[in-house]
Formats: C-alpha cells, structure tokens, sequence
C-alpha cells in the first residue's frame, strides 16, 4: 500500500465537473477505480443485500431498521441534533431518524469549533444518551476520520454499535481534520482512505451475530482535487463495502444529479448547512435528485446560538427572564424532556413518588 499523501488544498484548480457539462461518464470513473482498486476485489456481503429489507414491518433495532430506510421508496430526512434538548425536539416534531453533527457534538459538549478537538469518548459518550431517548429511531453519526488507523478504527465501530448508533460516516481528511464546509482542508491518499473503509467493514463483520450497521465513506476531496475525484474515492469507498456514499460539498444541482448517476445503485448522502458549501436543498428537493439520505449537520446548534444568545442579552438588559420563556414554566419544559414517561413507568411499577408533579 502507498503511503499516505497529504494534498495541500491551496489552489486547486476548478474541474471540469464543477459546471453542468462535465464530461465524467460512469466508463471513465470505472476505468479510474480498476486502476486504482486493489486485487481483492469488490466487497459484497449476501446477508446485507438491500433485497432482504425491502418487506416486512420496522425493525426495532435501529440499524436494521435504518436499512429498511434505506431500501424502500423515500429520502432519509435526519436533522442534526447537538444534545438531549434538540434530539428530545427532533422527536417531538416527528423525525424518524436523527444524525449525530461532529460539529455540534464538539459545540455542545466542549464549546470549541471542528477542529479535531472532540474525541472518541467525546462522541460515544453523547451517542449513548441520544441513542437512549428512542432506541428504535436510527441515529447517524460523526466519525471524523475513524480517530486513528485500521485498530482505533475498528474499535470506533464497536463502541458506536455498542452505544446504539445506527451507522456512521468515515472520512479522507487529514487526523487534524476540520469542518466540511471550512476552507484549507487537506484529504490522504486514495489509498489511506480505502483502508479506513476496509477496516470498518471488517470490523463491523466481525460483531457477534451479525451486525447490521451501516458504514458511510464521505468524501471532503471535491473542494481540494476536483469533484472527479472525488466521485472515484466514492466509487473505491462502495467497492470497499461502504454502503452509502456521503459526498461533502457538492455545489450545484447538477452536480449532486450526475453523482448519483454515477454511484447508482449506492445510496447517496446530501449535507445541508445554510451559508455553506453546499445550496440549501429541501429534503423534498434532495430526493427528486436522486439523493437517498439528507443531514441537516447544524439545524438545532444554530438555531440554540441564536436563541440562547437573545435569552441572554434579554435578562442582561431586563433584569429578567420572563420574556425569553415565552410562558414555558418548569413542568412544560419537563413534558418536553420526557416527564410522562418517568411518571408512567413509576405507576406502572407501583411506584407513588410522582403521584403529583
């Protein structure tokens, strides 16, 4: 295997498939991948054949289930939740499936931005309380770039299957890896990140029982070498065993089409930040373009900055919170946290402490 290559972001020049007319056929990115795909082959697992989640009712496992999802007619829509707040109102508002934001993890649980800061235990530790709400609604969730090589890779796999996370996105950044939709990044080698794939695939295989969980290869290689090469990294990530491909990034409806295209019949992953990289797709949007799953990475964190912060200049220059509680008293706000499930399960148990509340 080649070494890794760290490739400087600064200045790439603009692909051809960066306008509508590019010229990448399906042939030539096929072409790319043989020359670059290693001797073992394509990865294909009979078990987890898309074929075998097409019927049925919802599993109550949250990784089968994701791949019910994923199978059947109709884009994922998982909005990104930073903590137990906004994973509680993500439930409230209906969503069936909730993504785990590296970066709104690493705002909420350190108050430092994405910059490789967060670390494994960082993200397991939340994974487990979201994952703990509803243990039948599929979580996905941030990996960054696995947290080290093909060993910390494979643990990282157990320890998020372990907390009840549904499946996760491994990356081609550098280890000192930042934001998808931050300036300066720099990506390893196609070969440095085929390996981290390979080795979550192992991993995942290698769970007693037979896991379901679902390995996404993202990509962040678009803005730094070209969308062309980044639908090759794509297309060796799904042969590795990748079930989706999460392409970071993408800036154009055209673009995100003719990917698809390209990966079909590899779900394809769409992240949405407003003001970023990437146009602020409607889910409804995302799907008529062929996508299979769109995120929505910092939804809850934003909107809790813009909230909070006007909570706080309210009281600084009032005196008071009474306007910013909008009339939620105490108990409202515990109804949304989950308070009649706490005081059913006590009745139920025979339990008389919250008889009254």
């Amino acid at each position: 295997m080649a070494p890794g290559i760290d490739y400087s972001p600064a200045p790439a020049p603009i692909s051809a498939l960066e306008t509508p007319d590019f010229p990448t056929t399906y042939e030539s990115v096929t072409t790319s991948v043989k020359e670059s795909a290693p001797s073992s082959g394509v990865y294909y697992n009979p078990r987890l054949d898309p074929k075998h989640y097409l019927e049925g009712p919802l599993s109550w496992n949250p990784a089968t289930r994701l791949r019910q999802m994923l199978a059947r007619p109709g884009i994922v829509v998982a909005p990104g939740i930073c903590d137990g707040i906004s994973a509680r109102c993500a439930l409230e508002a209906g969503f069936s499936c909730l993504y785990q934001s590296g970066a709104a993890t690493t705002a909420s649980r350190l108050g430092q931005p994405d910059l490789a800061i967060a670390t494994l235990n960082d993200f397991v530790q939340s994974a487990q309380m979201v994952c703990s709400l509803d243990p039948t609604v599929p979580v996905i969730a941030d990996a960054d770039t696995g947290f080290g090589g093909p060993a910390m890779i494979g643990r990282t796999i157990t320890q998020y299957a372990r907390a009840g996370v549904a499946g996760l996105h491994i990356e081609d950044q550098v280890q000192t890896k930042r934001c998808g939709h931050l300036l300066g990044k720099q990506v390893v080698s196609r070969e440095e990140f085929v390996m981290r794939i390979r080795a979550a695939v192992i991993a995942r295989d290698s769970i007693p029982g037979g896991s379901d969980f679902v390995i996404i290869g993202r990509t962040d290689s678009a803005q730094v070498l070209g969308m062309e090469e980044a639908i090759i990294r794509l297309k060796l990530a799904a042969d590795a065993g990748a079930d989706v491909c999460f392409i970071e990034g993408v800036k154009s409806k055209e673009l995100l089409e003719k990917t698809v295209k390209i990966l079909a019949p590899k779900p394809v992953l769409v992240n949405v930040i407003s003001g970023g990289l990437t146009p602020s797709f409607t889910s409804k949007e995302a799907e008529e373009m062929g996508a299979k799953i769109i995120i929505f990475s910092l939804v809850s964190c934003v909107a809790a900055v813009h909230g909070i912060r006007a909570a706080m200049q309210s009281l600084k220059k009032t005196g008071t919170d009474f306007t910013s509680a909008q009339g939620m008293d105490p108990k409202a706000f515990f109804e949304v946290m989950g308070l009649h499930e706490v005081i059913d399960l006590d009745a139920q148990a025979g339990g008389t402490a919250f008889q009254v509340v």
